[in-house]
Formats: C-alpha cells, sequence, structure tokens
C-alpha cells in the first residue's frame, strides 16, 4: 500500500512541475482516470480526507498556491471526491503528505504486528493463534488437531495476512527451545535447534498447553478483557488476554520494527511470580529488592550467565547485554593414554547447533583451534552432547576458552525492553514492567469480580422468588389454573406475590419435580451460598489490597502447580570477556636474557641433559659484544618481575614475551618495557601469586641488602616503579624470593661466604638502600645469592653426623670449575660480617655464581637437580648437580664446562629434572 502511494505521488510530482507546454495534455490524463488517491493506512479527519487532484491551467495553480501562501515547490492540487467542477481545492505539501502516510503504516506495524503488549505479553498474531484455539476447543484434556485447522481458523477469522507468518508463530509458541514456557503443545516434527524447518502444517497437530489455559485463557468469559471487531467486522475478537502471570517476562519477545526494535530475555516462572509478590507487598521496592528473588533471565537451552552489570543495567534502563556461555563438562575418555574430551551439554540461547559444530570443524581444520582431534554430535532424545575429543597433552581448559573467544559457544543477548502500553511503544525497566502488569491485572481482577457480582446478584434475586413461589405453591397452582395464557398467569403472579417478571417466569418454568419438599431446601440453601458469594466479593472490590492479596494467591497456586527449576546457572564474575591468558596454556617455558637487553621464551626441552664436562648447545645467536645475562624456568602465566640495575622495577606477563626457537637473537626488552637510556635487566622474578607472607630480598654489587614485601610489586605501572635506592656507582644485581624462615647465603667474587638467616633482614619499604650485608675487601664485590629453605636448615642440624648428604652449596667459577661444598661446613653468622672461605681461586679466576643444591634427591640419595650455564658467548650446557664431586671448602673444583673458545661463565640457573621431560643425551 505505501509503495502504490508513493507511486502516485510521484506521478503527480512529475506533472505538477512539467512545463506549460504539456499542461493540457496533463489535464486530459487526469480527466481520464477514474480515481487517483492518496491511500495511507490510517484514517485522517474530516479536513484531511481523500482528495482528488485537479487539473487547471498552470498559472491558475499558481494564482492558488499564491492565496495559500506556498511557494509551488513539493506541492500538489487536490480536491475532495464528487468530480464537481466548483469543488474546493487544497494545496497538501507532498513531503508532509508522504511523512504522515508513513508514520501511519509505521504505527500499524508498531501496535499490529512487531511489539508485544505488555499487559498479556503477546502480540496480535499470538493472541489471535490462542484465542482461535481456545475457540475450536482444542483444550490440553482434548485430542490434537491438525495446525492446517487452527491456522486456517485464524486467518478466515481474524488475522489477514499469510499462512506462513501464522503458522511460523504457532511453531515457535510450541518449542521448548524457543519459549521458556511453551504456550502450546505440539505433536509432529515442530523443528530443532539444529534450524530444521518444522513439517508442513498438514502433518503437525497441536492443542493448548495447561499453562496456556491457566495463565491466559481461565476467565476469558468473565468480561475481563474488551472486545473488538475483526477485520471484516462479522465478529468480536479480544484486544487482550487476561493474563494471570507476566507473559512478557516469562517468555520474552522479539521482534523488529519500523524505526525500533524489541529483545526481552525469557524468565523463571517462579521467580517471575517470587518478584510480582514483592512488589505487591512493598510499591516501593528497590531493583536491588526485586534481584533477591529474580536474580537474572533463565533461559530454555540453559547455559551460564556470566556476571550481573549487564543484567542491572538491562533491569534499570531496559538496555543491557548480557554474555551467555555454553555449559561444557570435561570426560576422561581413556584413564591409560589419558586422553579427554570436552562435552558439550547446553549452548547459548538462540544458538544454531549445526553450525556450532561446523563452525569448530572449519577452525580445527584452518589450524585456528589446535589440540582437537575429532568432534561429533550424539546428541537425542535425552539431552544435548556434543564431544570434543582432544589429543594427548592438550590442555582442557585452553580449549574451552579458545571455544569462547572464536565460536558461538559465548555470545552475548543485547536486551531491548521495549512494550506498548496505552497504545504508545515504551522503554521501561524490570520495576516498570512488573508495574504496568500489576495495574492491568487489578482491572481484569475487578471487572471479573463486578461480572460475578452481577451474576450472583441476578440468580439470587430469581432463587428468592422460586422461594416464594414454593412457599405459595397452592396458591401458584390455583392463579396458573385460572389463567386463560402465559402472560396472564405472569401478571397474576407478580401482582399477588410482588414477583418481578425474571421471578414470575422462573416459577412459571420450574418442573413438577422439583415441587417436592427437598427441592425447596435447595434452593434456599442456594440462596444462602449467594448471599454469602455475594458479601465476599463486595467486599473484594472495596479495597485495593484485597485486590492484590487474590493476584498474589493465583499467582502463587501458578507457581505451586507448574513448577520449574532454574536452568541457567548465573555465573559470579566481573564479565564473560576472555583475554589472552584465558587462551593461553600456562605450559613452562624458559626465559634467556642477554646483557644487550634482549630475551626470548623457549619451550623447556629446548636443550637435553648432557654430561659434565661437555662443550654444550648454544642458547643461540646473539649480537656483537653481546652475553647471556640470565636464564629462568617460569610458566606462561606468571608475572614476570624485571629488576634493572638502576633499581628499578618492571612487570609483564611472561606470555608477552614472543616465543622463538633456540637459534633466534630474541626480542629487545625496549619492545616490552619502557626502559631508560643505558638501563639494563639484571635480575628477573615470576610470581605466580603475590602472597603477604613472601618478600622480596635484593643484594647490590657493593654489598647492601634489603627485604621488601612481595605485596608491594603486585600493581607495577608500566613506566616501572622504585625498587631499592643505590648509593653512587652500585648496582642492583641480585633478587630473590623468601620469607622469613628462610636463610640466605651470600658469595663475593673472592670466594667468600656467609649464611643468616632472612628474618635478621628488617623488611622496609620500597623506597630505601638498605643495610650491609658483608664486609668486602678492596676489590671485591658480590658474587652471588640464593635462599635456603628453614626446613632444609632444620633437616641438617638434626641429621649433622651425615656430611656427605646434602644439601650442598653449588660453586660455579667464571672459568668454568665447579664443586660441591656440604652446607653443614658453614655456619651461620650475622651481617656486616667478612664471612668463611667457601672457594679458594687462582689470582685469575673468579667466583660466578653459587647455588644451594639437594632439595631434590633421587632413590639413591643423590640430587636429581639440574644447572644450566651459559658462556658469554651464547653457549649453553645443561649438566646433572649429582655429577659435580663433593668436596671440601679450600678445593680447586672440577672442570664443568671448557671454555677454550668460548670465553668465561656468565650466568648460571638451577632447574629441577621433575620439570623437563629430558630428550637423548647428546656427548
Amino acid at each position: 500500500m505505501a509503495s502504490s502511494s508513493g507511486l502516485r505521488i510521484s506521478y503527480l510530482l512529475r506533472h505538477q512541475l512539467a512545463p506549460p507546454l504539456v499542461s493540457n495534455r496533463f489535464t486530459r490524463t487526469c480527466r481520464g482516470l477514474s480515481e487517483l488517491r492518496f491511500l495511507p493506512t490510517r484514517n485522517f479527519t474530516a479536513s484531511r480526507s481523500l482528495r482528488l487532484a485537479k487539473s487547471g491551467r498552470r498559472d491558475e495553480l499558481v494564482k492558488d498556491e499564491g492565496e495559500e501562501g506556498q511557494d509551488g515547490n513539493g506541492s500538489v492540487a487536490v480536491k475532495k471526491d464528487g468530480g464537481g467542477s466548483d469543488g474546493r481545492i487544497v494545496h497538501a505539501a507532498l513531503h508532509k503528505e508522504a511523512t504522515d502516510a508513513y508514520m501511519a503504516y509505521a504505527m500499524s506495524v508498531l501496535l499490529g504486528r512487531a511489539l508485544p503488549d505488555v499487559r498479556d505479553g503477546l502480540k496480535p498474531v499470538h493472541r489471535r493463534i490462542l484465542f482461535a484455539m481456545h475457540e475450536l476447543g482444542l483444550s490440553s484434556r482434548k485430542p490434537f488437531k491438525k495446525c492446517a485447522r487452527v491456522v486456517g481458523e485464524v486467518l478466515g477469522k481474524f488475522h489477514p495476512h499469510g499462512d506462513t507468518a501464522v503458522y511460523d508463530s504457532l511453531v515457535r509458541m510450541a518449542q521448548d527451545f524457543s519459549l521458556r514456557s511453551p504456550l502450546i503443545q505440539g505433536h509432529g516434527n515442530f523443528g530443532s535447534v539444529d534450524a530444521d524447518p518444522p513439517a508442513a502444517m498438514r502433518y503437525t497437530e497441536c492443542r493448548l498447553e495447561a499453562l496456556s489455559e491457566a495463565m491466559l485463557l481461565s476467565d476469558l468469559e468473565m468480561n475481563t478483557v474488551d472486545f473488538v471487531p475483526n477485520f471484516d467486522n462479522s465478529q468480536k475478537e479480544p484486544s487482550l488476554l487476561p493474563a494471570r502471570l507476566p507473559t512478557l517476562l516469562l517468555n520474552g519477545s522479539s521482534g523488529i520494527a519500523v524505526g525500533m526494535a524489541t529483545n526481552i530475555p525469557p524468565h523463571n516462572l517462579g521467580e517471575v511470580v517470587d518478584a510480582l509478590c514483592v512488589l505487591i507487598h512493598n510499591p516501593e521496592a528497590t531493583l536491588q529488592e526485586l534481584l533477591e528473588y529474580m536474580p537474572g533471565p533463565d533461559f530454555p537451552t540453559g547455559g551460564l550467565i556470566m556476571g550481573n552489570n549487564g543484567i542491572l543495567e538491562a533491569y534499570r534502563t531496559g538496555r543491557g547485554r548480557i554474555t551467555v556461555r555454553g555449559k561444557t563438562e570435561v570426560e576422561l575418555l581413556d584413564s591409560k593414554t589419558k586422553r579427554t574430551a570436552v562435552i558439550i551439554k547446553e549452548i547459548p540461547y538462540q544458538t544454531n547447533k549445526s553450525a556450532l559444530v561446523e563452525k569448530i570443524a572449519e577452525l580445527v581444520e584452518n589450524k585456528t583451534l589446535d589440540g582437537i582431534s575429532d568432534i561429533r554430535d550424539e546428541s537425542d532424545r535425552t539431552g544435548m552432547r556434543i564431544v570434543i575429543e582432544l589429543k594427548r597433552g592438550a590442555d582442557p581448559s585452553i580449549i574451552q576458552n579458545n571455544l569462547y573467544r572464536l565460536t558461538s559457544l559465548q555470545s552475548s543477548f543485547s536486551c531491548n525492553m521495549v512494550g506498548i502500553i496505552n497504545g504508545q511503544p515504551k522503554l521501561m525497566g524490570l520495576k516498570e514492567l512488573l508495574q504496568a502488569f500489576l495495574d492491568f491485572r487489578c482491572s481484569v481482577v475487578e471487572r471479573r469480580a463486578r461480572f460475578k457480582l452481577s451474576q450472583a446478584q441476578e440468580r439470587r434475586h430469581i432463587v428468592e422468588g422460586i422461594v416464594i413461589g414454593l412457599d405459595n405453591l397452592d396458591g401458584v397452582i390455583r392463579l396458573i389454573r385460572e389463567a386463560s395464557s402465559h402472560s396472564i398467569a405472569s401478571a397474576s403472579l407478580r401482582t399477588q406475590f410482588n414477583l418481578s417478571e425474571k421471578q414470575a417466569e422462573a416459577v412459571l418454568d420450574i418442573n413438577l419435580r422439583r415441587l417436592t419438599h427437598l427441592e425447596r431446601k435447595k434452593f434456599t440453601d442456594e440462596s444462602k451460598s449467594l448471599t454469602e458469594n455475594i458479601s465476599k466479593l463486595e467486599e473484594l472490590l472495596s479495597s485495593r489490597k484485597n485486590i492484590l492479596q487474590l493476584i498474589e494467591q493465583e499467582a502463587t497456586e501458578l507457581k505451586n502447580k507448574f513448577p520449574s527449576p532454574r536452568r541457567s546457572v548465573l555465573e559470579d564474575t566481573d564479565s564473560g570477556q576472555l583475554e589472552d591468558i584465558d587462551v593461553i596454556p600456562n605450559e613452562e617455558m624458559l626465559l634467556a636474557l642477554s646483557e644487550k637487553g634482549y630475551v626470548k621464551r623457549m619451550k623447556p626441552n629446548t636443550f637435553s641433559l648432557q654430561h659434565r664436562g661437555t662443550i654444550g648447545k648454544s642458547v643461540g645467536k646473539l649480537r656483537v659484544n653481546d652475553a647471556m645475562s640470565d636464564f629462568i624456568v617460569c610458566r606462561a602465566h606468571d608475572h614476570v618481575l624485571y629488576f634493572s640495575d638502576k633499581g628499578i622495577v618492571y612487570s609483564a606477563r611472561a606470555y608477552k614475551i614472543p616465543e622463538c626457537g633456540r637459534t633466534a637473537a630474541g626480542t629487545p626488552l625496549v619492545q616490552i618495557l619502557s626502559l631508560s637510556d643505558g638501563e639494563r635487566i639484571t635480575s628477573i622474578i615470576p610470581v605466580s601469586e603475590f602472597n603477604e607472607d613472601q618478600f622480596l630480598l635484593m643484594l647490590t654489587a657493593y654489598g647492601y641488602i634489603k627485604k621488601v614485601s612481595l605485596n608491594f610489586f603486585s600493581s607495577i605501572r608500566t613506566t616501572g616503579i622504585i625498587a631499592i635506592q643505590l648509593v653512587s656507582g652500585d648496582e642492583l644485581k641480585w633478587v630473590r624470593r623468601c620469607t622469613n624462615d628462610n636463610l640466605v647465603a651470600m658469595a663475593s667474587q673472592n670466594g667468600m661466604v656467609i649464611l643468616s638467616s632472612c628474618d635478621t633482614v628488617r623488611a622496609l619499604g620500597r623506597n630505601t638502600r638498605g643495610a650491609v650485608a658483608m664486609r668486602l675487601k678492596a676489590g671485591d664485590k658480590m658474587a652471588s645469592m640464593d635462599i635456603i629453605p628453614a626446613a632444609v636448615w632444620n633437616d641438617l642440624e638434626r641429621n649433622s653426623s651425615k656430611i656427605s648428604n646434602g644439601p650442598w652449596l653449588l660453586f660455579v667459577s667464571e672459568s668454568g670449575f665447579g664443586k660441591r661444598v656440604p652446607l653443614s661446613s658453614f655456619r651461620l653468622s650475622p651481617l656486616r660480617r667478612v664471612g668463611l672461605i667457601g672457594y679458594k681461586f687462582s689470582s685469575e679466576d673468579r667466583l660466578a655464581a653459587v647455588f644451594v643444591v639437594g632439595f631434590s634427591l633421587a632413590e639413591d640419595g643423590e640430587s636429581d637437580e639440574q644447572v644450566v650455564l651459559v658462556s658469554q658467548s651464547g653457549t649453553v650446557n645443561r649438566i646433572k648437580v649429582r655429577d659435580v664431586s663433593i668436596q671440601s671448602r679450600f678445593a680447586r673444583g672440577v672442570i664443568l664446562m671448557r671454555l677454550d673458545h668460548a670465553g668465561k661463565i656468565q650466568s648460571a640457573s638451577l632447574i629441577s629434572a621433575a620439570d623437563t621431560e629430558p630428550e637423548e643425551e647428546e656427548a
């Protein structure tokens, strides 16, 4: 209709703006048309009735337009129907006419098709389907009837649109995966969650659900709602259904209109009733009080609702975004091979299951999603089951997070709670929706009570007349026998016994069998019952409080009669948004740092286990004049604290460092951290959790030591924060994690060693210098520091006789020599001492590192640890600690790594053999 109007307007506009040469032709064409009308979709007032285009001379039109104050642009000359030459000419602006016609069409779509009514929660097509089924007698206790019969009834009487629209709406009301509480019970193929189409309407059957009858249709014949004429004025249809519950919240709604749309999530029936009862008892209830009873949507397909921020925003303003995830489980397929599978049990609302499976298979095929070996859909009548088999060693949590991020297994439901109220579309929050329904329900209950009261009063009036007639039975019979006609008998009864016309007719209609004494008692009891019922109805109508109590009672009865446990689970998280850390496995990794600030991340099996005295394997290509500085083992999710020589600490996740092969040069730290010119990273500390009882112990090259709580470094800005104050020329060299029960072993480059308790080091703030750890001789500097657990020292004191057993101090010299010295060979001493000799060096050699080893022991009592040595040229050698001989404090040690062409030992790191899977040994 709108397109037809647009064509006619365009036709008039072309000829309206035509030059005067063709005015006569235009006049003849217009006179030849029987009708040429604007056809908007709503009725206009008398002043805007339908008008015919009138032809005339161009100068007359211009003259008339001048009189009407128009400029002639975008206007058409029109006149009322009648065709007379003396008709009144009216000018209408084309843009205004088109705007009015389009707005009429838009309002027709809004009110008549796309948006639901807030009061009964239904669109017109759904309301007409349910009413037609009710009129056909398709109750839940009756046999099924063909859907084609219902569709034909709806089309022929109430809904003058296509049969596809009606049948699709009927099918959706029968799908348990589309509506939280289906309103129609279907028999046959009504589609599936795989988006399979339903069977044709001639094959499927339907009838009403018991919930629909109790919730929407039970009071329809009691004058509870207004009835309006149907499209051809042949019969009446209800403008609303007398809903007992807010169906708009129960089943939600979705629709696209002209210029606006609606998308309301479904909810649990019991929770909706509870929230309604809260509002009945406390009209001033806050949104938080309502959320205690109705915490969020309840989708028919279940799933996990992530966080409540979107729910709160949607309930408060009417708009919000709710993140929904599918429900998954991890199953062990084979206990021997330890193969696992991710089982998808539920998917987000309105997600196509088959499309989800196809998307996962596509991602696996394109290598976007790794770790999956097989996908199959094992869903059946008992429930949904999508099996995703994982490869051996794959992390199920990482696979799940990747599925959430890359597929529709996690999706967002955008709430836009728009509904029709008072004939206008409006965006409403939760409380406003409930209040609008409550006002409507009060009106329904009041109209129903007045209807029942009227019926009861009429019936009592008749029963009272019958009782009078039975009390005067002989006189009534005599009057009837003497009367010559029915009208005379009725008049005699009204005159003789003071009866009304209805009472007299009721007395005349009594059968002889009802003239017994027992029947009279029944009429008397009925009169008493009617009187009591009337008094109750009058009491109900006398107070709104009584009406609200009845509403609550009826809603609670429905809740108890149709219980439905919650399907969607609410997860108490900030949001369902996935970050990089959620899809990266928390695997062990090696971090290598060079002197010039190049760092790289490698897999732990990059370097295979070797014997003592071998050359080793290169850690990769280094820049000119560069050397390895540090080599640590951590996990991908760890916070890595980078301590610079200037006493500044930076922080970044371990997975932020690009992974590369052994021969790669690495990534400059300046691309990851905000380092200043000339600043070097000297220590790297991986931290999984920032515990309160843990500290960081810092040692400088000049021998200053400081202990700082680990919590102080939980939040580090990108530009870094101060870790320690340094004296001029000093550098922060070593940082270790400890507790107050631990011991610290410190060694200088000349081989002097101090063992002291960490408890003796006072905890300080970040912006302090610390205390002196060791009195250094001229030219000597600190060489290394390591932490000794308290349990190890306690065991050592108890078993002091077993000197050969661990733990030991592992010394590594710059020339590649090393040895193990029993820890019992050293005694505890306070700080600010010279220390004991731990290694006696030649004049050219110095100490490179010292470690406490022997924490991890094999069955034979030997150390099960390994040490990684890195030369200045970047050559790496990993050897067993047990291969290093145990010697005294004054021994020179054995060769750990041959450095004929490799310079000196630059750094050494200790790792446990259990942390890695050794490859084949290399000579």
